[in-house]
């Protein structure tokens, strides 16, 4: 993929992302918000991709995408909706400090943004002599697949972890499904 379609992508799914979590916290409607919600994740998942960070990439859309909005749909499934209007929240409920803290957060991340080193850029850190001594050490141990050596040899507690995560998610819902089954 070229730098420029690269970028391009990647601007598109920053703005889809930001467009759907404004729409996420404005609208009235809960079964909206979660279906909003929802694309959003979706957003961020494709986002990690596009950054090179596929396993990132697939836990967002697994957890995020998948499990948190079964669970939000089951939820809104045993309550009752009331009848209104739906739209979006009115401006007079919305507190100005508010929208000047969500802001300021904002820009200061956003602020931070040019320090960070463009995706593959040869010079970061991750082209230096670490990287050179993840792949001897890999081939010394026998694991010709260099990410599968960063992901169970070197990071291996981390992608437990996240291995434990999804297996929780999953296990929750089996968990309220079942409970939803016998009810």
């Amino acid at each position: 993929m070229t730098l420029v379609l690269e970028a391009a992508l990647s601007a598109v799914l920053l703005a889809f992302v930001l467009t759907v979590a404004l729409l996420t916290a404005i609208v009235r409607d809960v079964l909206t918000a979660v279906v909003v919600f929802a694309a959003y994740s979706l957003g961020l998942a494709a986002l990690w991709v596009v950054y090179r960070a596929p396993d990132v990439g697939l836990t967002e859309a697994a957890v995020g995408a998948g499990v948190t909005t079964a669970l939000f749909l089951l939820a809104i499934s045993r309550t009752v909706r009331p009848a209104d209007d739906g739209g979006l929240v009115d401006r007079r409920s919305v507190r100005p400090r508010s929208v000047l803290v969500a802001g300021a957060v904002t820009l200061g991340l956003l602020a931070t943004v040019p320090a960070l080193p463009a995706v593959g850029a040869s010079e970061t850190a991750a082209f230096g002599p670490v990287a050179d001594y993840y792949l001897t050490d890999a081939t010394d141990r026998g694991v010709d697949n260099a990410v599968t050596a960063v992901l169970v040899v070197y990071r291996g507690f981390d992608t437990f972890g996240e291995v434990a995560v999804v297996f929780a998610a999953a296990v929750a819902v089996l968990a309220v499904l079942g409970r939803e089954t016998l009810a």
